[in-house]
């Protein structure tokens, strides 16, 4: 048939059609080749880096299940999924327009003898009825220079891009939700450093008092004795709502209810349950960051758009077909005779458009530069989180070391001084500030031991971390 083979040349023609795009050229990573080295960074091996899940790094059964139950119901998470699903479904709307849209009308009517339409379909004269069946392309425009199929590409790397996007959010939602389980240990250690204090602060306000009725101490000693009590009760309060916050935010995070059990008692159980990772890692597994991946299909769609706009600058064809059956009688409806075809062409060409189109390709133009540049500027802002994280996870263990230390020695001087008070040869002040610095002490070793943790889940974010399983083609 004429009409088949028309539209069969239609649609090669179409899939034949060359490409104004330019081809895409990644730049080589603008990063050292390493790490930095240095007594900050104590590389270790330059041997690859493996995949990392966040089973490996991630340790302690309770900290998975939380994981397990917020990449299943956080509301963020699913949000970046359905942006997914719609940027997938949208560069397929795209690429439809490549191929032809096909339709079919029909048609039915009834005449009398004098011409005039029978509701009831019986004439008083001699009448009849004409019947129609039609089908053919519509709105199908010849794809000679890759407009729709840069268009295409361009949505389907927007897609990608997308995908890499949910990604990221996937990443940040684990480190974050480690973060929050570290940190509720944490605030769970200061509370008992609180409650230490008070209970330690409510028998030296018992003793001075004891010691005030019996003329041996002043009223001052009771009274700065009554103020490390309050600022203790004041710790302790603070700690309790810091408690309740840290539940929440995991609460969101998981996006439901958290079982208890499930939190830590301390820093004693997060620190072994978050693994360290190693520093002597090449950089350029930075191109596996999902920021990364997402600014690179990001560039590969700006490419794309520059085929597109110049595309716009040449002539664009369409084509029209019909063929079907027309009959006066629905008996021979489809009878030979019946059969009738018929094919047209349209062609629109700018003649002068005050240099629109030429403006539109060089603004896509500036786009891809902008492209390049937020992919380059993502690499290197990758690089540097990485390299911060490394220079910290360098020094943490001597700067443990030393909190510990100074924690213990705080601790035998808070001792040794109020022995030397009750044994009337220190005052009380220096009893007080003696507890004081333990108190200060104490919290700080907190402080460097959650940086730890919290310098390992950085790094682990910082290096991609468990994204996901990579991009699909939609």
């Amino acid at each position: 048939m004429i009409g088949t083979r028309a539209l069969l040349l239609a649609s090669t023609l179409a899939l034949a059609s060359c490409s104004l795009a330019p081809k895409t050229v990644l730049p080589s990573p603008p990063v050292p080749q390493s790490w930095p080295v240095g007594d900050a960074y104590l590389l270790q091996s330059e041997a690859a880096l493996p995949i990392l899940s966040y089973q490996s790094v991630f340790t302690d059964p309770r900290l998975q299940s939380l994981a397990e139950q917020a990449l299943t119901n956080n509301r963020d998470l699913r949000v970046a999924y359905a942006n997914v699903a719609a940027a997938r479904a949208q560069a397929r709307v795209t690429r439809a327009g490549q191929f032809p849209a096909i339709g079919i009308s029909g048609g039915a009517g009834y005449s009398d003898g004098n011409g005039n339409g029978n509701g009831n379909g019986t004439s008083g004269g001699g009448g009849g009825g004409d019947f129609s069946l039609r089908g053919g392309i519509t709105a199908f425009e010849l794809d000679l220079f890759g407009k729709l199929a840069n268009a295409t590409e361009a949505d389907r790397n927007r897609a990608l891009a997308t995908e890499a996007a949910s990604r990221t959010v996937r990443l940040a939602l684990i480190a974050n939700l480690a973060d929050a389980w570290a940190i509720y240990g944490a605030d769970r250690d200061l509370l008992a450093i609180a409650q230490d204090t008070a209970a330690n602060a409510r028998e030296n306000v018992r003793l001075t008092r004891a010691r005030l009725d019996g003329g041996v101490a002043p009223r001052t000693d009771l009274r700065q004795a009554e103020q490390i009590l309050a600022t203790a009760e004041d710790a302790i309060a603070a700690q309790t709502s810091a408690l309740a916050q840290d539940e929440n935010l995991i609460r969101l995070l998981v996006g439901g209810d958290v079982d208890r059990a499930l939190l830590p008692n301390g820093l004693a159980d997060v620190t072994p349950a978050i693994a360290s990772l190693p520093a002597g890692v090449n950089s350029q597994i930075l191109l596996r960051r999902p920021d990364v991946i997402e600014a690179e299909y990001g560039l590969r769609a700006a490419n794309a758009d520059i085929g597109v706009a110049r595309a716009q600058l040449f002539p664009s064809i369409s084509l029209t077909g019909l063929l079907g059956f027309a009959s006066n009688a629905l008996s021979s409806l489809f009878d030979s005779g019946s059969f009738s075809w018929s094919a047209g062409g349209d062609v629109t060409a700018p003649i002068f458009d005050a240099g629109g189109r030429r403006a539109g390709v060089a603004v896509s133009e500036a786009q891809r530069d902008a492209a390049l540049a937020g992919y380059e500027g993502a690499i290197q802002t990758a690089f540097r989180e990485v390299a911060d994280a490394l220079a910290v996870q360098g020094t943490i263990a001597e700067r443990v070391r030393a909190a510990a230390a100074n924690t213990a020695a705080a601790a035998d001087t808070a001792t040794l001084t109020d022995a030397r008070y009750k044994g009337g040869v220190d005052s009380f002040l220096a009893s007080l500030d003696a507890q004081r610095s333990l108190y200060s002490a104490r919290r700080s070793e907190i402080a460097t031991q959650l940086l730890l943790v919290q310098t390992r889940i950085a790094l682990f974010r910082a290096l991609g971390g468990d994204s996901g399983a990579g991009a699909t083609t939609p």
